[in-house]
């Protein structure tokens, strides 16, 4: 797992340095509108993941958890899946790839967060980011003029800085994160998580 890294981006980047809160609640804030979804809204369970594009757990999960995850709760209808940007060292790179993921189009966010992680291991070994930022470009149902021109506005900085101090306000302290009904779950296999959920879904 990842430690959070020391934010100091530039433009599209974010600024400060994150920190736990003192008094970390543990519980993540609630689903809004600007959040990124999957799922049926009224489903009885909501499970909030904070990931970075660069953390290789994030990218384990995503590529060996969340297809049977996305099977069994979220086309089911038991679950509705928030995913929230925890970027993480490099910070260069995790950075310009949030902003992405944000400047895609809503309905190809899912298919964006998934062209990154899939370009992952290889972006880790050396690869080069160019050509995964242009996979994940690719899949956002987007032009590159488009991303740029995104990616460039204030208001997607202060959005991405407003997800950070959110994480840490709940006691995010490494990623992956992941919350059940708003409670923080420390086991993320899919066992782990398919407990949380059925405790979830009876009311324990």
């Amino acid at each position: 797992m990842r430690r959070l890294a020391r934010i100091a981006l530039a433009a599209v980047l974010l600024t400060g340095t994150v920190a736990a809160a003192p008094q970390a609640t543990q519980t993540a804030p609630a689903v809004h509108a600007n959040d990124r979804t999957l799922g049926r809204a009224n489903a009885p369970v909501t499970v909030i993941e904070y990931a970075s594009f660069t953390c290789h757990a994030c990218g384990d999960w995503q590529i060996l958890v969340w297809p049977e995850f996305k099977r069994r709760f979220v086309d089911t209808g038991r679950v509705r899946f928030v995913f929230r940007n925890m970027p993480t060292d490099p910070i260069e790179l995790s950075g310009p790839a949030a902003a992405l993921g944000r400047c895609a189009a809503p309905e190809r966010f899912f298919d964006t967060v998934h062209a990154l992680f899939e370009g992952q291991p290889a972006l880790l070994r050396g690869g080069d980011q160019q050509v995964w930022y242009n996979a994940g470009v690719a899949a956002s149902g987007r032009t590159r003029a488009q991303i740029d021109a995104c990616v460039a506005r204030p208001e997607i900085r202060t959005f991405l800085e407003a997800e950070v101090s959110a994480a840490a306000a709940a006691g995010v302290t490494g990623t992956p994160a992941f919350f059940v009904n708003g409670r923080r779950v420390a086991d993320r296999t899919l066992g782990g998580l398919e407990i949380a959920i059925r405790n979830a879904e009876e009311g324990r």
